[in-house]
């Protein structure tokens, strides 16, 4: 079995290994883990927009995912996490978000998917949470 290589990302990943002790992915042999990455910038910090913050969250899974050497076309897994519009039902829009999103980046590539509404998330103004896992070809 491969050693397990720990990714730090540069910016928002290192700012968060500093601040809470973990790496943004792991690799081992093909598989990459990441941890689920928020539509931060790299202080951090979210915008007002829910769409656009979906989107950086993206961005910032293509970030670590390269940084692994991966690609959003390895991708296998989806978890996303999404603090509702209304508690019975996370909403229109981040389904409608993420599916673009999808679409635009893995080239018809379907990866399994769970989307989940919580009642919170690990940083203040955070509404989405995006963790994949892929496999390298």
């Amino acid at each position: 079995m491969s050693e397990p290589q720990f990714i730090i990302t540069p910016g928002a990943g290192e700012k968060l290994h500093g601040m809470l002790g973990y790496s943004q992915a792991v690799r081992i042999g093909d598989r990459v883990e990441i941890s689920g990455q928020g539509g931060w910038n790299d202080d951090l910090e979210f915008p007002e927009d829910l769409e656009e913050e979906i989107v950086r969250a993206f961005d910032n899974v293509e970030r670590v995912l390269a940084s692994a050497g991966a690609t959003w076309a390895d991708v296998v897994h989806v978890n996303s996490y999404h603090l509702p519009d209304d508690p019975a039902y996370i909403g229109e829009r981040p389904g409608r978000v993420m599916a673009e999103q999808f679409r635009k980046r893995m080239n018809g590539r379907a990866p399994i998917w769970t989307e989940l509404g919580v009642a919170a998330l690990g940083a203040p103004g955070m509404r989405v949470e995006i963790r994949v896992t892929a496999v390298v070809a």
